[in-house]
């Protein structure tokens, strides 16, 4: 059996709700995925209820619904699930209220900790209970230091996300986790995560959603798909950001996606299963077979070739097999 999963119908109606990733997937940078408003908007059609749940702690939910829509994705605040929120509740549970923070990050995180109860300070000397870090394009080597001095006089250290990088429109940047990591270098203190992989925040968006058959939509296999994996909920890995399908062949067990496509057009499409038959597992009119570690895959389409690779790599793998990488054939979906 393959981890893979097939539907009978289209996954807007296979599951009642998708718990979207933003960065990769809805846009890149300023601008849409081409292909996204439409499809969203078809799935909405549908009957799927839509929850965006980003890493991304910088903005507030208002902002972060504003800026879809005006993308041409008509989204409400209540439909947005960030990080900042997450590590939030995070740092309410584990401090007094009224703690004092020192926040590295933008006004989405400031906003959430007020929210909670926190309160807000300005540099290490104001004896701060907790460093929380999430990501702003603005943090800069003073934020940093101050935090790092905060940390080394006792102050607890949380962190919004770890995702060491992040897409946007001219290609790939340093993440809020390779900042993190500059902390950590500094303090030898690594954080505890509210975000993307950890399973909380889909699991707060499948309430959101009041979602019965819930779904996530990402394209990172280390954060996406990994805690769809952790949450419990089937994941969809779509070839527009950071991961291909070349990772997708060779994604650990708790990182495989449940469907793959190609972007999110497919949220209208039934989705194949891979089956094991004689030749092969084949999906569709592609076939894929592991022999002596070497994975070789022919015929249907490209999207199908990847499908049906990563059932037969997988299959392989968990048999105790090792499957030679260097010699994969060219598996890139564009």
């Amino acid at each position: 059996m393959s981890d893979l999963l097939g539907s009978s119908g289209p996954l807007s109606v296979t599951h009642d709700a998708a718990l979207v990733d933003l960065d990769g997937v809805a846009y890149r940078g300023p601008y849409a995925i081409p292909t996204a408003p439409d499809a969203l908007a078809s799935a909405k059609m549908s009957g799927m209820r839509l929850v965006f749940v980003t890493n991304n702690a910088s903005r507030e939910p208002s902002s972060v619904a504003a800026h879809l829509t005006e993308l041409g994705m008509p989204t409400a605040e209540h439909e947005v699930l960030t990080a900042a929120q997450a590590v939030a509740l995070m740092v309410e549970t584990e401090l007094d209220p009224g703690a004092r923070i020192y926040v590295v990050g933008g006004k989405g995180l400031r906003t959430a900790l007020v929210d909670v109860g926190m309160t807000l300070v300005d540099s290490a000397d104001d004896a701060p209970d907790a460093v929380v870090q999430g990501f702003s394009p603005d943090v800069s080597w003073k934020e940093l230091a101050e935090a790092s001095y905060a940390i080394r006089q006792g102050a607890k250290f949380f962190a919004s996300n770890m995702d060491l990088t992040i897409p946007n429109d001219r290609g790939v940047a340093p993440g809020n986790g390779s900042l993190v990591n500059v902390v950590m270098t500094a303090t030898g203190v690594t954080p505890p995560s509210a975000g993307k992989p950890a399973p909380e925040m889909f699991r707060l968006a499948a309430q959101q959603a009041s979602a019965a058959r819930p779904m996530v939509i990402g394209d990172r296999l280390d954060t996406d798909l990994k805690g769809a994996r952790a949450a419990g909920f089937p994941g969809l890995l779509v070839l527009t950001g950071v991961n291909d399908g070349r990772d997708a062949v060779l994604a650990s067990p708790d990182e495989r996606p449940a469907y793959i496509g190609r972007d999110l057009r497919c949220l209208m499409e039934v989705h194949p299963e891979p089956k094991a038959t004689e030749e092969g597992w084949r999906v569709n009119e592609s076939v894929a077979t592991v022999t002596d570690g070497v994975l070789s895959v022919s015929g249907g389409t490209d999207l199908d070739r990847v499908r049906a690779s990563c059932a037969a790599a997988w299959h392989f793998v968990d048999s105790g097999g090792t499957l030679r990488v260097e010699s994969l054939p060219d598996l890139g979906v564009s």
